[in-house]
C-alpha cells in the first residue's frame, strides 16, 4: 500500500465516521484533552446556529462568542468528567443569545481509542426544552382540572344544602335542584380546557333556549370570547336571573320579555364587559326582604369574576347590570 492508497483509506474512514456522527439527531461534540473541539455534528451546527469554521479547533468555552462559557459546564468538564467514566443526563439550563433559553441534558464519555490513552471526550447534548414545556403545560392542566373538580363538587354540595325545602314538595325540590344542576353541567361543559373557547353569544343562546327563545331577546352585541374560568360563573348568573324571571318576574306572565345584551369598553388588554338583563311586561319588581340562595349564588359568582353586579327593582321589571374585567 503506497502513500496515496493510505491517504484514500484514511479519507474514506474519516468521511464515514463524520457521516455517522451527522446522522444522529442530537448534537454531538468531540473534545480533546484540552477541551478543544475536534469535530461536531451537523445537528450541533443547525441547533446552535454556528458553522464549522467557528467551531472546530477552538476551545468549547469560546464557541459562539462565549455562549458555552457556562460555569456549570466548566465544572462538569474540568472536575467531574476526568474523574468518572461517564456523566449521563446532566441537566443544564442556559440562555443562548442566538436561540434563547434552552434546557439540555448533557452526557459526557471518554472516547475509546484502541491505540492510546488520550482523554478525548464525546459530548452528547439533548435539547429537552420543548418536552419540559409540554410537561409543564400538562401539569398546569391537571392542576386546573383538580381545582375545578373541587370547586364543582363544592357548588353541587351547596346547591343541595341550600335549595329551600320548607313549603315544597319533594317534586318541587327535585325540579329546582335538578334545574340548577343542569345549568351547572351545561356551562361547565363549555368551560372545559381543550374545547374551543366559547363566546358570550353561545352562552346566552343556551340560557335563552332553556327559558324559551320567544321570550328572551338577545340584542345585537359584539363578539366576546370567554376564558374557561368565566363561563361557569356567568352561566350560573344568567340561569339564576332566568329562574327568578320565570318564578317571579317578566316570564311569569304572558307577554313578558327579557332583553339581554352587552358591550365592551377600554383598550385592548384592559377591556371591561358590561352585560345587561332587562325584564319587560311583567309585574313590578320587588326587592326581597332577605337574600335567598339565588342572590348569594350570584354574589359568589361575581366575586369569582372580579366584577360587580347592580340590581334595580323597577316598575317595568328587574334591571341588572353586570360588569367585569376581561383580562
Amino acid at each position: 500500500m503506497n502513500l496515496e492508497d493510505l491517504y484514500r483509506l484514511l479519507r474514506t474512514e474519516h468521511v464515514q465516521a463524520q457521516g455517522m456522527i451527522d446522522t444522529i439527531d442530537d448534537p454531538l461534540l468531540v473534545l480533546d484533552q484540552a477541551l478543544y473541539v475536534q469535530t461536531a455534528s451537523r445537528s450541533f451546527y443547525e441547533i446552535f446556529k454556528v458553522n464549522r469554521d467557528e467551531t472546530v479547533g477552538r476551545p468549547i468555552y469560546e464557541l459562539g462568542n462565549g455562549q458555552w462559557n457556562i460555569p456549570e459546564l466548566r465544572r462538569l468538564l474540568q472536575e467531574v468528567v476526568p474523574k468518572a467514566h461517564a456523566v449521563l443526563d446532566y441537566e443544564l439550563s442556559h440562555d443562548f443569545p442566538s436561540i434563547g433559553e434552552r434546557i439540555m441534558l448533557l452526557s459526557a464519555k471518554r472516547l475509546f481509542h484502541p491505540d492510546n490513552n488520550r482523554l478525548n471526550l464525546l459530548i452528547v447534548i439533548e435539547d429537552v426544552t420543548e418536552r419540559r414545556r409540554i410537561n409543564h403545560e400538562k401539569d398546569l392542566v391537571i392542576g386546573e382540572i383538580q381545582h375545578r373538580l373541587k370547586n364543582l363538587l363544592a357548588i353541587v354540595q351547596a346547591l343541595a344544602r341550600q335549595t329551600e325545602v320548607e313549603g315544597r314538595s319533594a317534586r318541587e325540590y327535585q325540579d329546582t335542584f335538578l334545574g340548577r344542576l343542569g345549568a351547572l353541567i351545561g356551562t361547565y361543559e363549555l368551560s372545559i380546557s381543550g374545547q374551543a373557547r366559547p363566546d358570550l353569544q353561545e352562552l346566552a343562546v343556551r340560557v335563552a333556549t332553556m327559558l324559551g327563545s320567544e321570550t328572551v331577546v338577545i340584542e345585537a352585541s359584539p363578539n366576546v370570547t370567554l376564558a374557561p374560568a368565566q363561563v361557569l360563573p356567568l352561566g350560573m348568573i344568567l340561569h339564576e336571573l332566568g329562574t327568578n324571571a320565570v318564578k317571579h318576574g317578566a316570564l311569569s306572565v304572558p307577554g313578558g320579555r327579557v332583553r339581554v345584551g352587552w358591550a365592551l369598553s377600554g383598550a385592548a388588554g384592559d377591556q371591561h364587559l358590561a352585560l345587561h338583563w332587562r325584564e319587560e311586561g311583567g309585574p313590578t319588581a320587588q326587592q326581597p326582604a332577605a337574600h335567598g340562595f339565588g342572590t348569594r349564588l350570584i354574589n359568589a359568582a361575581i366575586r369569582d369574576l372580579h366584577g360587580k353586579v347592580e340590581l334595580a327593582f323597577a316598575t317595568t321589571g328587574l334591571q341588572v347590570e353586570v360588569t367585569l374585567p376581561m383580562r
